[in-house]
C-alpha cells in the first residue's frame, strides 16, 4: 500500500525541472501512506512520484519502477492478488522479470494486454503507467474504488494523486470549494464519485481507466457488476459449497505478505469468518485486533473473544470509553482529504492504530454487509414495499405511528427510526435507499443554506440525487433487475464506495496500516451479485446463504447474533461533550462571515436538538464536519 502521485503535460513538450520538485510536494503530502520509501522519476511529459509502504518483495520493490527495456514506468499504489498467477501466463509468452514484486506484472501485462490488462487484475489498486513509445499516460482503478485516484487538468497540464490534500500542495493549480459538491455532501454525508469538493478536480470511478494521449483525455469503464439472476436453479447446498472454496480462496490470496499481518476481529459475522478462514490457511496463532468499550451498552467485545478463542488466536484488545472516541472525533474528521459525516471513523482510526502497533497489513469484513443484506435498510426498502401493498386506510394509521413512540438522546430514537422508515416507504423506489440515508433533505438545505449561496434549481431531487438515480437505473433494460436487486447496486456504487471505503481508506493509512479485503475479490463478489435477491434477504433474515454456507464455521453465539456495528452516541455528545465545539464552529458570526449558511436556521437546529424537541443528530453533525473539514483546510493554506 502507498501513496502515488505525478503530472503530465498536455501537449507532450517537456516538463521544466520544477516539476521534480512540485511532484515531490504531493508526494510529501502523502508520507503516512507511504514511510518505507519515496521515488520521483521525470522523463520528458511526464512525472511520476511514489511513497512506500513495503509489503511485498521489500529489497525490490522500489518505485516507480521501470520495465527492462526502460519503455514503460509506473507508480502503483495498492495489491495484485492473483499475480503468482498472472506472472506464471506472462512468463510462458516470454516475458522476463527482475523482481518479486507485484509492481512488474502490470508493466508487463500491459505490455502484453494494453489497456485490457486490468481485466485480469484481482486486487485493489490505483496506478498511473508511463507508456513512453506510444507517448500515452495510462491509469486504472480497481472494481469497487477501494484505493482511490484523484485528478486535475490544469495549466496544460493533468496532475494526479492518492488524495486531494496532495493535489492542493500544486502552487499553480487553484482549488476552490464546489457548492454543488457541498449541497451533495449535505444529502449523502459524503461527495459522491466522480465529484469532489472541489471545483476543479475529480475522482476517477471504479471500473475505470483514464488515459492521456495527443492532448486527449479519455476515460472508459472495464468491468461492471454482474446482474442478478432471478432464475438461479442451484440448490442452496451448491451454493454454499462453491462460496465457500471462493471466500476461502479469496482469503488465502490475501495472507500473501512479506510482512507481518492480522485481521480486525469485531465478533460480527463478516470479520468471523475471515478470521475463522485465516485461522484454516494459518500454521500459527492468526492475530486478531478490536475495540473493547467500558460502556456495556456500546460493547460487543465478548463475541470477538469468542470468536479469538474458537480460533485459538492471538488477540489484541483496547479497552476504551465512548468518551475517548468524542474526544478523538474532530481531529480525525479534520484529518479527513474530503468532508465525511460518518462518526464511525473515530473508533475506526483507534482500531488501525491498535492493529499497527503489531503488523503492518490486516484483512478485515468490508463489502459483506453492501453484497450480502447486512443492513436494516434492506429490510427497510422489503417493507416499504409491502407498507405501498397496503390499502390507503391502513397507511394512514401508521402514519401517525411516530407520535406515539418515545424519542430518546441516546443511541437509538424509536420515533426517528419509524419517521425515516415511513418517509422512505412514500419516496419513489429510486431514491428509497437514499431517503434512508439522507442527512439534510432538500427541504431543510432551503432552510439552512444561505440564499445567496443554494441553488434552487440543483436542490431539485432530480438534479441533487441524480448520482442515486444514475446507479439505481443502470441496468438496462429496466426489468433487468427488480428494485431491490438495484438498491444493492446503489449500496455497493455508491454508499460503500464513498464512505465505507474512503473511511478505511484513510484511517488505515493515516497508521500505514494496509487493510484487504476478502469479500471484495472479484470472483467471490461477482458470485454474490449475480445470487437471487433471496438467497441474500430470506424475509427479514440478513445475510441468508452466507451464514449458512459458514454454520459450521461459525461460534454458535455469533451466528444467531444480529449485526450492531460501532455504536456511536452522537446524539448524546452534541448535546454534552461536543457541544462547546459545536456551539463555535457554527457560532452565527462565524457561518455571517463564511456566507454558505443562514445563521438563524442552524441555530434553531441546535436549539431544538439541545433542548430534546428532535433528533438532529444526522443534520448537525454533517454540518459540524464540514465546518472542521474546512477549518482544517483553512489552516493548510495558511
Amino acid at each position: 500500500m502507498c501513496g502515488i502521485a505525478g503530472l503530465c503535460r498536455l501537449d507532450g513538450d517537456s516538463l521544466s525541472p520544477e516539476a521534480t520538485l512540485l511532484t515531490r510536494a504531493m508526494t510529501d503530502a502523502l508520507s503516512h501512506r507511504g514511510p518505507d520509501g519515496q521515488g520521483v522519476w521525470r522523463n520528458g511529459p511526464v512525472c511520476l512520484g511514489h511513497r512506500r509502504l513495503s509489503v511485498i518483495d521489500i529489497s525490490g520493490g522500489a518505485q516507480p519502477m521501470h520495465d527492462m527495456s526502460g519503455g514503460l514506468s509506473v507508480t502503483f499504489n495498492g495489491e495484485i492478488f492473483n499475480f503468482l498467477e498472472l506472472k506464471k501466463i506472462l512468463a510462458a509468452q516470454g516475458a522476463r522479470f527482475a523482481t518479486n514484486s507485484d509492481t512488474e506484472v502490470i508493466l508487463e501485462g500491459y505490455r502484453r494486454w494494453g489497456t485490457a490488462c486490468l481485466e485480469r487484475f484481482n486486487g485493489m489498486f490505483a496506478f498511473a503507467l508511463w507508456d513512453s513509445r506510444r507517448q500515452r499516460l495510462f491509469c486504472g482503478r480497481d472494481r469497487f474504488g477501494k484505493k482511490p485516484f484523484f485528478y486535475s487538468a490544469q495549466h496544460g497540464c493533468l496532475a494526479f494523486a492518492s488524495e486531494l490534500t496532495a493535489l492542493t500542495r500544486l502552487k499553480n493549480f487553484s482549488f476552490s470549494v464546489d457548492p454543488e459538491a457541498v449541497m451533495r455532501y449535505l444529502a449523502y454525508e459524503y461527495v459522491p464519485t466522480p465529484q469532489t469538493i472541489y471545483r476543479e478536480a475529480a475522482s476517477l470511478p471504479p471500473a475505470h481507466w483514464l488515459v492521456l494521449e495527443k492532448g486527449e483525455i479519455r476515460t472508459e469503464r472495464y468491468w461492471d457488476m454482474p446482474v442478478p439472476d432471478e432464475d438461479d436453479a442451484r440448490t442452496e447446498e451448491e451454493l454454499c459449497e462453491e462460496l465457500r472454496v471462493l471466500l476461502s480462496e479469496a482469503v488465502r490470496r490475501r495472507m500473501i505478505s512479506d510482512v507481518p499481518l492480522g485481521v480486525f476481529l469485531s465478533g460480527g459475522i463478516d470479520s468471523t469468518i475471515v478470521t475463522g478462514l485465516m485461522a484454516r490457511h494459518s500454521a500459527t496463532p492468526v492475530k486478531t485486533f478490536s475495540i473493547a468499550f467500558r460502556e456495556a451498552s456500546y460493547d460487543e467485545s465478548r463475541y470477538a473473544r469468542a470468536a479469538a478463542r474458537a480460533y485459538g488466536t492471538d488477540h489484541h484488545e483496547r479497552i476504551l470509553g465512548a468518551d475517548d472516541c468524542a474526544d478523538i472525533l474532530p481531529a480525525v474528521a479534520r484529518r479527513m482529504d474530503t468532508p465525511l459525516a460518518d462518526a464511525s471513523v473515530a473508533p475506526t482510526w483507534l482500531l488501525s492504530a491498535v492493529t499497527r502497533e503489531e503488523v503492518t497489513v490486516a484483512l478485515g469484513g468490508d463489502g459483506a454487509d453492501e453484497l450480502w443484506a447486512g443492513y436494516e435498510h434492506y429490510i427497510a426498502f422489503r417493507a416499504a414495499e409491502w407498507f405501498n401493498a397496503l390499502p390507503a386506510f391502513p397507511k394512514r394509521v401508521l402514519a401517525r405511528l411516530p407520535r406515539l413512540l418515545p424519542a430518546s438522546a441516546g443511541y437509538i430514537n424509536p420515533r426517528l427510526a419509524v419517521e425515516t422508515f415511513l418517509n422512505g416507504a412514500m419516496t419513489p423506489a429510486v431514491l428509497r435507499v437514499q431517503s434512508l440515508l439522507t442527512a439534510l433533505s432538500p427541504e431543510m438545505q432551503r432552510e439552512v443554506l444561505a440564499p445567496a449561496y443554494a441553488d434552487a434549481t440543483f436542490l431539485e431531487s432530480r438534479t441533487l440525487f441524480a448520482p442515486t438515480r444514475l446507479h439505481y437505473d443502470h441496468w438496462r433494460p429496466p426489468s433487468a433487475a427488480s428494485p431491490l436487486a438495484r438498491a444493492f447496486h446503489v449500496y455497493v456504487r455508491q454508499f460503500m464506495l464513498d464512505d465505507i471505503l474512503v473511511k478505511v481508506d484513510r484511517c488505515s493509512m493515516l497508521h500505514a496500516l494496509e487493510v484487504r479485503a476478502p469479500f471484495l475479490d472479484t470472483a467471490a463478489a461477482e458470485f454474490a451479485a449475480r445470487l437471487p435477491v433471496r438467497c441474500k434477504l430470506r424475509g427479514f433474515r440478513r445475510k441468508h446463504l452466507l451464514k449458512k454456507a459458514f454454520a459450521g464455521l461459525l461460534p454458535p453465539e455469533i451466528l444467531r447474533r444480529n449485526k450492531r456495528g460501532f455504536q456511536i452516541p452522537v446524539a448524546a455528545w452534541l448535546k454534552g461533550r461536543l457541544r462547546p465545539l459545536m456551539e463555535d464552529l457554527l457560532a452565527a458570526d462565524s457561518l455571517r462571515a463564511q456566507g454558505m449558511f443562514n445563521p438563524r436556521a442552524v441555530r434553531a437546529l441546535m436549539d431544538a436538538h439541545i433542548a430534546g424537541r428532535a433528533d438532529l443528530r444526522k443534520p448537525l453533525w454533517t454540518l459540524l464536519v464540514l465546518q472542521l473539514w474546512l477549518r482544517a483546510r483553512a489552516d493548510r493554506q495558511s
